[in-house]
């Protein structure tokens, strides 16, 4: 049922997945729902649901992707990273977060899926200092686009850029971004069965 839902959601996005991939992604789903259940990862129950609110909305910011190295500020349980990294096996993304319940999950899902190219790492994201910068910083969880640049600005490479992923835009938080930064792009992202807004800002500094 699921993975019936999944092919028709991944062609109505246009989104090209291989077999072993949705296999991938089903079976995330079915940890996710597992370990929900006592570690309150989600507020989503459903596995339907987690479908279309998790790995679609994850998965449409993938043609949007340049690079190959990324990191997941705020990751929770690895989203929108997971998915990512399971459609697009050639880059690496480090998945961070602060709270160790959600980093043990990320790695028994690491081990489970045999995934060789995410990195979940426990740190707050002001603490945590890479050793090189990111093609791309990406970001579902921050309450303001203000925030994240601030708390991450010291995580992109020189031509790095913010991928700030949101719902509906707030013209006042967008008036509002620091002068050294500059919304780049803005792009409207269709998910399949999800009647809500979703946007993604590519925002480079301009320092």
């Amino acid at each position: 049922m699921l993975a019936a839902q999944l092919q028709s959601y991944l062609a109505e996005a246009n989104i090209t997945a291989t077999v072993e991939q949705q296999q991938q992604l089903i079976a995330f789903v079915g940890l996710l729902h597992k370990w929900n259940k006592a570690y309150n990862l989600t507020s989503v129950r459903e596995p339907e649901q987690m479908l279309i609110r998790h790995i679609m909305d994850s998965l449409v910011v993938s043609p949007h992707l340049e690079g190959e190295r990324f990191i997941d500020v705020g990751t929770g349980p690895g989203l929108p990273g997971i998915p990512l990294a399971i459609l697009n096996p050639d880059k690496q993304f480090v998945l961070l977060d602060s709270l160790g319940k959600r980093i043990r999950f990320q790695k028994q899902v690491q081990i489970e899926l045999k995934l060789t190219n995410i990195t979940p790492v426990e740190s707050r994201v002001e603490a945590y200092q890479p050793e090189q910068g990111f093609d791309g910083v990406l970001s579902r969880a921050f309450a303001s686009i203000t925030d994240m640049l601030q708390w991450c600005h010291h995580l992109p490479a020189a031509s790095g850029k913010f991928f700030a992923l949101k719902g509906q835009l707030d013209n006042a938080e967008l008036a509002n971004i620091p002068k050294n930064f500059a919304i780049e792009q803005q792009i409207t992202l269709h998910v399949p069965h999800l009647a809500e807004q979703r946007h993604l800002l590519l925002i480079k500094s301009s320092d």
